[in-house]
């Protein structure tokens, strides 16, 4: 794939499944919604309890991986440093929830789901790996 075309398949709605490594064991991976728009960041949202945000900020890095899982098959992977890990913004994870869920569910899924102790996770992609098996 082209660099436009990598990125506007990431930012496609895709259920991405991020890896991030983990010591003495194989890497964590598992699957997240995400948001991320060309030339942008990857923002992820969780709580700051999980595994995969204490994973995370102790490696300060992390890979996501979107696909189609129709023929003909595609994929991009992208991995990077985080940029930030913050207070999740409710615009942001309102944003994100509707993208998967639609205006209506996502809205209440964030109502319901957005807490104190949400945080957001922020990575600039710097390596990209993808493929298009319709070019092929």
């Amino acid at each position: 794939m082209t660099n436009d075309e990598r990125e506007k398949f990431l930012a496609d709605v895709h259920v991405g499944v991020i890896a991030v490594e983990r010591p003495g064991r194989a890497p964590l991976s598992v699957p997240i919604w995400y948001g991320y728009e060309p030339g942008g960041e990857v923002l992820l949202w969780t709580e700051s309890d999980s595994l995969k945000h204490r994973l995370i900020r102790d490696a300060g890095r992390f890979s996501i991986t979107a696909q189609d899982e129709a023929p003909p098959y595609k994929y991009v992977s992208a991995e990077g440093d985080v940029t930030s890990i913050g207070p999740a913004v409710d615009a942001d994870v309102r944003r994100l929830a509707i993208r998967y869920l639609g205006e209506e569910a996502g809205n209440a899924f964030t109502d319901e789901n957005l807490t104190q102790t949400s945080i957001a996770i922020r990575m600039r992609p710097q390596r990209w790996i993808s493929l298009d098996y319709s070019k092929e």
